[in-house]
């Protein structure tokens, strides 16, 4: 099909991808996400995921999900494990099985051959202090390598003897031939395969040498039949690589070969999008781990409470486009509050409590109250919440004294509606030795449930409750940015521009239906924010902060 039947925003690579499919370059789309299994996927990797498979489904054409695993010493099957979960997740569904690029070995073996062969490729023995001295700078050419002249027959015999575990790793590698004096470093006869005794975890031990990304991933896209290799602008460079590797190989070296396109990156505020860094976070204890709700994989935005849909329309509202720039976190924050708003059940919680004594109430009365599951949403139906003579409230929401007029919650002889139930007025107030508030005695009015006062008094104030006796103990794990600044990659020391308020925990109380809350599922606590109940927390309450109902940052 060579019509778009899904209306998306127009960027460069829609238009690329239109100009081929109606001059018939392609007849069908396919794209991949080739993500290597050497940590957990992170938001950036969503904007990718969303890219590859949605372009997929708007043009009738199929994505694969193949890993490139070409490092054994870096990747683990509990990489692997955790991207076919996040992929899913999101909601796509990738084409036929899994690859392994180390499913093609035997392939890039043949291919390396091919090269040496045709005088392309050659063993070096240069250590790695001399190839960085003969690789020159961004000013200086490099100098042709003493073993780069070695004659094909020798050369394949050598990469014979590599293969067959014959060399130490380190003492030698196959580079390509290539331009020495080229003003890009990677074409700089760049290696194309080395010596590792890993254990690979799909291979085994079956191989000792192992094929260099740029080599094995534009072979890969080729056996595939790749239509549009899309990655970030990082790898731009590496495009000349990628066609060269290509076109000197004559089985790929075809009109409707694959092409590498380059996008930007994502770059968010306050948080880090380098694998390097984030490894760095898990290793030395900073966090929980690579799923702690603080950090930006895909996993621990999930245990966060973000949703699928909401990540797809962030990547949606972001777009695509070839300039490198910071997206601020109010962007990612109003996706999923806009998702939240439409979808989520409310609930009340009291995250810091006092208690509340109603005392004209009839002692050991518990009354039930109807209230609705979302506000806007009828279908969504009711929930039974409880009123009674105890209560707790938010210790936020009273002051002895209102310290201005604009304060619309409970003070001294003022009145305020609870959500969903009756209005009460503060009477008095015990204190401990601290001058902590411990209790407070109000008296309410039964005439008040559920419709205005009958005598025209005017209410400004509606603060939420819980009742005391059915109130169950949950823990509210309070998340925030992890970092104090917005850009903490530019940071000397980014570990030292953690924010050290980044979690906070609070022991409150939930409604009595909360008891059998689905971890992941998102809730509205009303007046405090979005929560979902914590996936790994199985002993107890636990809810975590997915976002608050409004941007407090936006306001510092």
């Amino acid at each position: 099909m060579t019509n778009e039947t899904v209306e998306r925003p127009v960027n460069f690579i829609r238009n690329i991808i239109n100009d081929d499919l109606a001059t018939q370059k392609h007849q069908q789309i396919k794209t991949r996400f080739p993500p290597e299994p050497n940590g957990y996927l992170h938001i950036g990797h969503a904007k990718s995921i969303c890219l590859n498979f949605g372009l997929a489904q708007d043009y009738h054409g199929t994505c694969n999900l193949r890993f490139d695993d070409t490092n054994p010493a870096k990747e683990d099957m509990e990489y692997v494990e955790s991207i076919k979960r996040d992929v899913a997740w999101l909601g796509f569904q990738w084409d036929g099985e899994i690859r392994y690029s180390s499913g093609y070995f035997e392939t890039f073996y043949e291919c390396a051959v091919e090269l040496i062969n045709k005088g392309l490729a050659y063993v070096c023995f240069l250590n790695a202090d001399e190839t960085r001295e003969y690789r020159g700078s961004l000013k200086e050419p490099g100098k042709d390598s003493p073993y780069r002249d070695t004659a094909p027959a020798e050369n394949l015999a050598l990469f014979e003897k590599m293969r067959a575990g014959g060399f130490q790793e380190g003492e030698c590698v196959l580079r390509a031939k290539i331009d020495m004096a080229s003003s890009f470093m990677c074409m700089r006869d760049p290696t194309l395969y080395r010596v590792r005794f890993e254990h690979h975890h799909q291979t085994g031990d079956a191989w000792c040498i192992y094929p260099m990304y740029d080599f094995a991933h534009c072979i890969s896209d080729a056996i595939e039949g790749i239509t549009h290799s899309l990655c970030t602008l990082e790898f731009q460079d590496n495009r000349r690589l990628y066609d060269w590797v290509l076109e000197h190989l004559a089985r790929f070296n075809r009109p409707d070969r694959p092409h590498q396109y380059e996008f930007s990156r994502l770059s968010l505020e306050y948080t880090v999008m380098s694998k390097r860094k984030l490894h760095q976070l898990v290793a030395d204890q900073l966090v929980e781990g690579w799923d702690d709700p603080r950090m930006p994989t895909i996993s621990g935005m999930r245990r966060r409470g973000y949703t699928p849909a909401s990540l797809r329309d962030f990547a949606e509202r972001i777009g695509i486009s070839k300039v490198d720039s910071m997206t601020e976190m109010g962007i990612l924050e109003a996706a999923i509050r806009d998702d939240l708003n439409t979808v989520a059940p409310r609930t009340m919680a009291v995250i810091d409590s006092i208690k509340v004594v109603i005392e004209n109430y009839p002692e050991g009365q518990i009354e039930s109250i109807q209230a609705p599951v979302h506000p806007q949403n009828e279908a969504m139906g009711k929930r039974e919440i409880f009123f009674s003579r105890e209560l707790y409230i938010d210790r936020a929401d009273f002051e002895e004294v209102a310290p201005n007029g604009k304060f619309q919650r409970l003070a001294l002889d003022k009145e305020v509606r609870l959500r969903n139930a009756y209005i009460i007025k503060a009477v008095r107030a015990d204190k401990d030795a601290e001058g902590n508030f411990t209790t407070l005695y109000c008296t309410y009015d039964p005439e008040t449930l559920g419709k205005n006062p009958a005598d025209g008094r005017k209410v400004k104030g509606v603060i939420h409750f819980v009742e005391a006796s059915k109130a169950l103990p949950a823990e509210f794990r309070l998340y925030d940015r992890l970092f104090t600044v917005p850009n903490p990659g530019k940071a000397d020391d980014f570990e030292a521009v953690l924010n050290a308020d980044s979690l906070i925990v609070k022991n409150g109380f939930v409604e009595p239906s909360m008891i059998d809350a689905p971890v992941e599922q998102a809730y509205q606590c009303e007046r405090e924010g979005y929560f979902c109940r914590d996936n790994k927390t199985t002993d107890r309450l636990v809810f975590n902060r997915t976002v608050g109902l409004r941007d407090v940052w936006a306001q510092k």
